[in-house]
């Protein structure tokens, strides 16, 4: 008989409930609210997306880090999750594109994983409590004192109330031509003249998003999430971008919904995704709510009301517009086929719109991205 080797990792939710696995990646502790993913790809996009601030991500796919990790596939500089809770331990990679180990990775850049331990049961808590609050131990001596992660636990401040879009943005002003990835160049440059002026507001911009923009035609510019109303208007754009990112959405709008205010009075184009779907909402005099567990994986029913196609979709987000709050003048365009969700919005006759999940599919299919087109053709 093979003696099973001790936990090198605990996961303590905050009712008590205690998760033992293997650790790997960085050591030590890290709270946040714990969340699940559906997605079968991409799991190095979803632990750098922005939009995972203040979250440990749970996969429900078993086979997470058997490709790797390389710098092409970076949503940001470095992971945003708090960390990574999978079924099996990553295994040897086999992929011609990497460049690292998912474990060795981790550790360079201070993000704790886990594996070895129930996903399924681990997501069917997340389910029927909603996303717990949790503190994640990384020891490889095997030695926990359990009341303090436990206290851990109960004592993150969670997302209702906190504006992490000022964590994630940018520091500064910048540029962006890069277009999406292709076979068998890599990733592109947008080239030509007379391309629309986009100014993007980086709540915590995925990089694939701008490249999505750029790839449609665009002349992107990027400001930070505390742009105003003036700095925006400043570069004179023919179009202007809301971002994905994190936080609740109605601690954000603080400064953002005065910005999207001032700028939907200049009568231009806006587009919104995410986080800047919600911001875009709230400036029209709508409501955000807090989910129970969000909406976080690739393979999300999306319905367009207005045309009664349905998309499958990539998204990552704990609250949600209230649909039951949308003003006058402001239709319902997309609607989740899992819980009935608000998922887009647009005014009416005039080229303003949003949606709730991610068209640029990085990870996940790219049945939207007409949308890139749409607000292309809005600013012609």
């Amino acid at each position: 008989m093979i003696a099973q080797a001790a936990p090198t990792a605990c996961l303590a939710l905050a009712d008590g409930t205690l998760f033992y696995g293997r650790g790997f990646g960085a050591t030590g502790i890290t709270t946040a609210e714990l969340c699940f993913n559906t997605a079968m790809t991409g799991y190095q996009e979803i632990m750098t997306d922005p939009s995972y601030a203040g979250q440990i991500v749970t996969f429900t796919f078993p086979h997470i880090g058997n490709v790797g990790v390389n710098a092409d596939d970076d949503e940001s500089v470095d992971p945003v999750a708090a960390g990574m809770i999978v079924k099996w331990d990553p295994t040897e990679p086999s992929n011609w594109r990497m460049q690292d180990r998912l474990g060795d990775w981790l550790a360079k850049r201070g993000r704790i994983g886990m594996g070895g331990l129930d996903t399924r049961r681990l997501t069917r808590a997340i389910r029927q409590q909603g996303a717990p609050h949790v503190a994640l131990q990384h020891a490889p001596d095997g030695q926990f004192d359990l009341a303090a992660l436990v206290a851990a636990a109960r004592g993150f401040e969670g997302l209702v109330g906190r504006d992490l879009a000022r964590d994630v943005t940018c520091a500064q002003s910048y540029r962006w031509n890069e277009t999406r990835w292709a076979w068998p160049d890599g990733h592109g440059t947008r080239s030509g003249d007379g391309a629309p002026r986009v100014v993007a507001v980086d709540y915590g911009a995925k990089r694939n998003i701008l490249r999505c923009l750029a790839s449609a035609g665009c002349d992107v510019t990027v400001l930070p999430a505390t742009a105003t109303a003036e700095d925006v208007l400043a570069h004179e754009p023919q179009g202007v971008f809301l971002s994905n990112g994190p936080g609740d959405p109605a601690a954000t709008g603080a400064y953002a919904v005065p910005m999207i205010r001032g700028v939907l009075a200049r009568n231009l184009p806006v587009f919104g995704i995410c986080l800047g779907h919600q911001m875009l909402a709230l400036a029209l005099g709508a409501r955000t709510v807090k989910m129970n567990h969000g909406h976080h994986g690739a393979n999300h029913p999306v319905k367009d009301l207005e045309t009664g196609k349905v998309e499958i979709t990539s998204m990552n987000h704990g609250f949600t517009v209230d649909g039951q709050s949308l003003p006058d003048g402001v239709s319902a365009t997309h609607v989740s086929l899992f819980d009935g969700s608000n998922c887009g919005i647009r005014m009416d006759g005039r080229p303003v719109f949003s949606v709730q999940h991610h068209p640029e599919a990085s990870p996940g299919p790219q049945d939207s991205f007409y949308l890139f087109e749409r607000f292309r053709a809005a600013m012609a």
